[in-house]
This record gives structure tokens, C-alpha cells and sequence, in this order.
């Protein structure tokens, strides 16, 4: 793929497009990063003028690129996919792979995104199955990335092996320290948990990683404690856990809230910790972190909540960036051919006797 740094913006994926992807191409052009924002062009070009950009061949920081389909959230993904070459989303795979593009942003159809991933990136050799990974705040220790988080509803123990190689090689990529890797259970003791998980825990105790140390089993209270850097679960777990994640920081600020406004004095309170409120809500809000990444594709895709606003679109945009220039598919391909003997005997504990 051709050197760039322009990020493909799928401009009609998310609840609200064509605005809200347009404003955020914007957002993210002022910043300084080019944009090409994919879609209906007749319906771009007037939202973009609105917005003060009346040029889009690149002037502006913004390339206006036609895709005269789109992928809803109805849609089959394989089959939308197959069907709609010219879907902005696929489209934007498409720019990239021709070396275009250096990563795709949408908030369209996670489903269609994976489809798009194996359809026109492929899967990293190696990798039987892409992951979706997430980083979440913590008091300490910095950021912890979940996986996978909604890509693979039922797993194998190659499958989670392979999440933890390459979720310790993007915490490692995203915030730069050699991680500590857990396979999340209902206890600590090494007899809980499932088949799927002990036998996941067996696979990485005994085959040390360069990349990362495995500390073993994790339960749900140590999600905010500095206790990991790489929480491993299948799919189904991590989604139903990172929604917990996002509706309990939420009665948080809603407990708070009421909280302060039941009497003078606690009204007081609140106007005194005021910035420190702020703060909590700034750490907390998922604009902040702007998307997914789609690990285990060859290639950089961020995933965006459909209801994504602006600001986090404009992340999402920024972290595509950011991980396209730190060479996050190289370093994933190089560690495949590091764990090579970990991940054949995986193979061998899934295949029957």
C-alpha cells in the first residue's frame, strides 16, 4: 500500500450521516489531518458549504469521493457487502487497499465492517479470526483494552490466544508499555471458569510471550484496578461487559447529580467541586476514545458507535491516524511469526483426539 495520510471517512454510516460525518470531517481537516469523506457526492458538497469548504479535491484538507450506495444497519453485512461494491463503506476499504488510504472510519454496520475487513483487507495470516478491541479509563495505571468485544460471539482457545497477542500488541502500540494480560472469569483460583477459559489459561502459562506477561485469570471487580493492561474474553462476554462499563459510569454522574441538588449544603459542594466533575464527565465520555479498532484484518479499520457524534468521529479519525503512522498492522504481523509455537498448540488442544 501506497504511503498517505489520508484517512477514508465512510459519510453514510452512522444514525445521523451525512452531517455529523460531515462535521467531523471538518473537525478533523482544521486539525490538520486529510479526509476523504465517502458518499453521495450531490448530498456532501452542499453540507460541506455549509460548513465554509467550498473546494474538495484536497484543498481544504477534504477530498470529496462519490459511492452511490449505502450499508444500513438492516442490511445482511456478508451479503451487503457482496452486493454493493460501491457502498461508501466499501468503497472505503477499496481506497485503502489501492493505497489511497492509510485506514477507514466508519459508524455504519459493525457487522458490514467486519465483512468489509475479511472481504477486501483479508485476514493477517496467521489469525483465524478478527477481534474488535476497546481501551476504557481507569483512577490508575492508564488505559485497559478489552477483547474482543462483540466480533466473535462463540470462541475457541486459539481464538482468545490469539486476542491476547494481539491485544498486548496494540496496548503496547496505544500506550506504550509492555502489557499484562488476564482471560477474564468468575474467579481467580486456575479451576474457575469455563472449558473455553481454562484451557486458554493453561495455553498461555505455559508458553511465556516476549510481547507480554500473563497474569492469569481477572474477574469483573478488577476491570478498574491496575491489575491488568489486556482483558481477554470471547465476544459475547466483552460486549455485554463494556455496555455494563458504559450504563454504570452513567448512574454514576446521574447518582452525582442528584446527589448535589438535594439540599443547600450539597448544592455548595457541588459548585466547590465543580472542575473536578467536569473532569470525571470529560474522562468518562466515549466521544473521547472514538472508536474501535478491528484487529486481526491487514489492514487499520476504526469502528464508530452509530450514534457517534462529531467529536468522536473526529477521534475516531485521529486514532486511524495515529495507529496507521506507529505501524500497528506491521507490529501484529510481526507477532504472529513470534508466537507461532503458542498458536500451533492451540491448534492442537482444539482439534479432537
Amino acid at each position: 500500500m501506497a504511503a498517505t495520510r489520508k484517512i477514508a471517512l465512510d459519510a453514510f454510516g452512522g444514525d445521523h450521516c451525512p452531517f455529523v460525518e460531515v462535521e467531523a470531517a471538518v473537525l478533523a481537516a482544521r486539525a490538520g489531518q486529510e479526509v476523504i469523506l465517502v458518499g453521495d457526492r450531490a448530498r456532501l458538497v452542499p453540507q460541506l458549504a455549509l460548513l465554509g469548504i467550498s473546494r474538495f479535491e484536497g484543498e481544504d484538507g477534504i477530498t470529496v469521493h462519490h459511492a452511490s450506495e449505502t450499508i444500513t444497519m438492516e442490511d445482511t453485512p456478508s451479503k451487503a457487502v457482496r452486493s454493493k461494491p460501491d457502498a461508501s463503506m466499501v468503497v472505503c476499504f477499496d481506497l485503502v487497499r489501492r493505497g489511497q488510504a492509510a485506514a477507514v472510519v466508519s459508524a455504519g454496520n459493525s457487522g458490514a465492517m467486519l465483512a468489509s475487513g475479511l472481504f477486501r483487507f483479508g485476514r493477517l495470516k496467521g489469525i483465524d479470526r478478527p477481534a474488535i478491541v476497546s481501551s476504557f479509563p481507569r483512577p490508575k495505571g492508564g488505559p485497559c483494552v478489552l477483547i474482543d468485544m462483540g466480533a466473535n460471539v462463540e470462541c475457541k482457545p486459539i481464538n482468545l490466544v490469539q486476542f491476547a497477542v494481539m491485544g498486548a500488541i496494540f496496548s503496547n502500540t496505544a500506550h506504550g508499555k509492555k502489557p499484562r494480560v488476564g482471560v477474564l472469569s468468575n474467579g481467580s483460583e486456575e479451576g474457575k471458569g469455563t472449558d473455553l477459559t481454562r484451557a486458554a489459561h493453561r495455553l498461555l502459562s505455559a508458553h511465556p510471550s516476549p510481547a507480554f506477561s500473563f497474569h492469569g485469570y481477572v474477574e469483573g471487580k478488577d476491570f478498574f484496578k491496575d491489575t491488568v493492561d489486556v482483558i481477554v474474553t470471547d465476544g459475547f462476554t466483552g460486549n455485554v461487559a463494556l455496555k455494563v462499563m458504559e450504563g454504570t459510569a452513567s448512574g454514576i454522574v446521574g447518582f452525582l447529580r442528584a446527589a448535589v441538588m438535594q439540599t443547600a449544603r450539597s448544592k455548595l459542594g457541588g459548585l466547590i467541586l465543580r472542575p473536578a466533575f467536569r473532569a470525571l464527565g470529560e474522562q468518562l465520555d466515549p466521544d473521547s476514545y472514538g472508536g474501535a479498532p478491528l484487529l486481526g484484518v491487514d489492514g487499520v479499520a476504526i469502528i464508530c458507535h452509530g450514534g457517534a457524534g462529531p467529536k468522536a468521529l473526529a477521534t475516531g479519525i485521529r486514532i486511524a491516524a495515529d495507529y496507521a503512522a506507529r505501524d500497528l498492522t506491521p507490529a501484529l504481523r510481526a507477532a504472529i511469526g513470534d508466537h507461532r509455537e503458542l498458536f500451533a498448540a492451540a491448534k492442537r488442544e482444539d482439534s479432537p483426539a
